[in-house]
């Protein structure tokens, strides 16, 4: 279990669950051929996982004394797991998906693709070592690496097997991806600064610099509730242009309620957020609208073929 704890399988599951819901409740049912078979796409979720594995194995191994102030019952790296065999598993799921990812850009004719892996890779490695104490720019590399996430299923699934026939629908469907990434962004990126209000202690006590110990609890949190009303706009936006006006009514409702609803519910609950508590409980509601929003592709696929 503690190993599990080491490579925060929550999330990996949650990353991997929503690119199967991607390929398996959208993409799936969309006319159009893909570039990789069923093993070499599961082959592709797994490469995925494996190196946002090795991004929270070294950002353990790295924030070991900041977690020790932050949450010390949290604490796995130099209490269940040596820093030794904390590394040796950070090199083992590095290799296992820089490798996958070197063998399925071979498989589509792209063996260049391959430097993705080996850059998120490093990226994530830089992070833990030294950007996320840059001032706004360890916030803005996740929140990056976590959309790319979602582009990384059209580089490898769609890009490879776009023809003079199919280069309009490809375009679109590339188009829904981006705008599913974009909304993991922004989001993440809120998300992030959240997270640095709730652990203001420790990042302030290993020198970190956040906008939190830069602006102050206060200012960071009217920043941050400004900020999140910039989704909750372009999401009803998004809703009445895309959902409502093709009377995709399943859709609309479950957005309303799994999206909509949270995105009003956080801004209101920043208003009285006051410490680390306040600031976890919000955290975890930008990660359910994250959860919720990429989800949502299903249910539009389902409200299409619905409705149609």
């Amino acid at each position: 279990m503690n190993y599990l704890k080491l490579i925060r399988y929550q999330n990996l599951l949650m990353l991997a669950l929503m690119q199967l819901l991607f390929r398996y409740g959208f993409l799936n049912f969309q006319s159009i051929p893909l570039a990789l078979n069923e093993w070499q796409y599961l082959l592709l979720v797994f490469a995925t996982i494996m190196i946002a594995a090795g991004g929270y194995v070294i950002n353990n191994i790295m924030d070991q004394a900041t977690d020790n102030d932050n949450k010390p019952n949290q604490v796995i790296v130099g209490k269940s797991i040596t820093e030794v065999t904390a590394y040796n598993v950070y090199f083992l799921v590095t290799v296992l998906g820089v490798g996958a990812g070197f063998y399925l850009s071979n498989v589509i004719g792209k063996p260049g693709f391959a430097a993705i892996f080996i850059v998120i890779s490093a990226t994530l490695y830089l992070y833990a070592t030294s950007l996320k104490q840059m001032l706004l720019i360890g916030n803005f590399v996740v929140a990056l690496l976590l959309a790319f996430s979602v582009i990384i299923i059209g580089v490898f699934d769609l890009l490879p097997a776009i023809n003079t026939e199919n280069k309009v629908i490809m375009a679109d469907l590339f188009s829904i991806l981006l705008d599913y990434a974009i909304f993991a962004f922004v989001i993440n990126f809120i998300r992030e600064i959240v997270k640095d209000l709730e652990d203001i202690n420790g990042d302030y006590n290993q020198g970190m610099n956040t906008l939190p110990i830069v602006l102050g609890i206060k200012r960071t949190a009217k920043l941050v509730l400004v900020l999140s009303l910039i989704p909750l706009v372009l999401v009803v936006l998004y809703i009445k242009k895309y959902f409502f006006a093709f009377d995709l009514y399943l859709a609309t409702i479950y957005a309303l309620i799994f999206i909509v609803a949270p995105l009003i519910y956080f801004p209101v609950k920043m208003i009285d957020a006051k410490n680390s508590k306040d600031f976890h409980h919000l955290s975890i509601v930008l990660k359910l609208v994250i959860l919720f929003g990429l989800f949502s592709i299903a249910i539009v696929t389902y409200n299409i073929l619905h409705h149609a």
